[in-house]
């Protein structure tokens, strides 16, 4: 008769004959649910990696296609341009910082690089310009450049006549209509007249435009102020004169004022001195034909230009 431990040991190793038997007919047929498993579990490119690197061969198609040449033109009122003088500073290489003119043909000169064309570019594009040409030499790693105009000679307008300051002075994108001009040469002289001519030539006629600035100013008719371009020219008429002279504190030339009176140009005169008198004031004024007449006027009468007007010595 068997003993039990050994048929406890019987039954246990025939469990696991049984249990390695079903483990292998599992693994040798292939149910429908595990192949499902497995097919969900196999290594097939996720939608959202798929939509990403489509959208990466997009960028990276975009990014290889040539670009179309960015125009290097600036605008006329901010381009360098021969004669002008630049100012260039390359930072962390104080050695490379430079001052040139701009010769005739366009160029400068800068170190390391040679001729740089850089006439018909603003500043910005004139700093990119060098700084490819240094990087690209590998002259400088990742240059940084600064150009900047220190004089202009190529676009400039001319203020002339009657101002504080006549000259050629720079035109540019915010300095270019007639008062501005006018106020970079000083204002009006105490000759200088209200109105104003401007010369400027567009597509080689000449046209000349009066402008009344006191008048622009009094109405508010601002479209009178014009704008203007490089090689235009201002000038300031003199203003209409008068005369005083005689028995008066100052005499001199001044400047006449619109319905001014024989009062009013003694008064300019400093008035009448101790030794004159009122009522010995004449005016001497040419006529048409350049003879000068002899007026007896009164204080009320008006003046003309270039109205003498004498004031006479007291009797007694």
């Amino acid at each position: 008769m068997p003993q039990p431990n050994a048929r406890a040991s019987a039954i246990a190793l025939a469990l696991l004959l049984a249990l390695a038997a079903a483990s292998g007919a599992a693994l040798a047929v292939d149910s429908p649910s595990m192949a499902a498993a497995r097919s969900a579990t196999s290594p097939v490119e996720p939608r959202s990696t798929r939509q990403w690197s489509n959208t990466n061969r997009q960028v990276a198609a975009v990014a290889t296609q040539p670009k179309p040449a960015a125009t290097e033109q600036a605008s006329a009122l901010e381009a360098i341009g021969p004669g002008d003088t630049v100012s260039i500073n390359v930072f962390r290489n104080p050695e490379l910082t430079t001052q040139a003119r701009v010769t005739d043909q366009g160029t400068i000169l800068f170190p390391l690089i040679g001729e740089v064309t850089i006439t018909g570019l603003s500043p910005q594009q004139a700093s990119r310009r060098i700084a490819d040409r240094l990087a690209s030499g590998k002259f400088v790693v990742n240059p940084e450049v600064q150009v900047s105009i220190a004089t202009v000679s190529s676009r400039q307008v001319s203020v002339l006549g009657n101002v504080a300051k006549p000259g050629r002075y720079p035109i540019d994108s915010v300095n270019r209509r007639v008062t501005d001009f006018i106020a970079a040469a000083g204002g009006m002289a105490a000759t200088g007249a209200d109105a104003v001519t401007v010369v400027q030539v567009r597509n080689g006629a000449e046209t000349k435009t009066d402008v009344d600035l006191e008048q622009m100013f009094r109405n508010g008719n601002l479209g009178s102020n014009l704008e203007l371009a490089p090689g235009d020219t201002i000038y300031v008429h003199r203003a209409p004169m008068i005369y005083v002279g005689g028995e008066v504190n100052k005499a001199g030339a001044y400047r006449l004022e619109p319905h001014m009176t024989v009062m009013q140009a003694i008064a300019l005169g400093g008035g009448v001195n101790p030794r004159g008198t009122e009522r010995g004031v004449r005016i001497h004024r040419k006529d048409a034909n350049g003879a000068v007449k002899k007026i007896d006027a009164g204080l009320t009468d008006l003046v003309r230009a270039d109205d003498v007007v004498y004031v006479r010595e007291s009797l007694f």
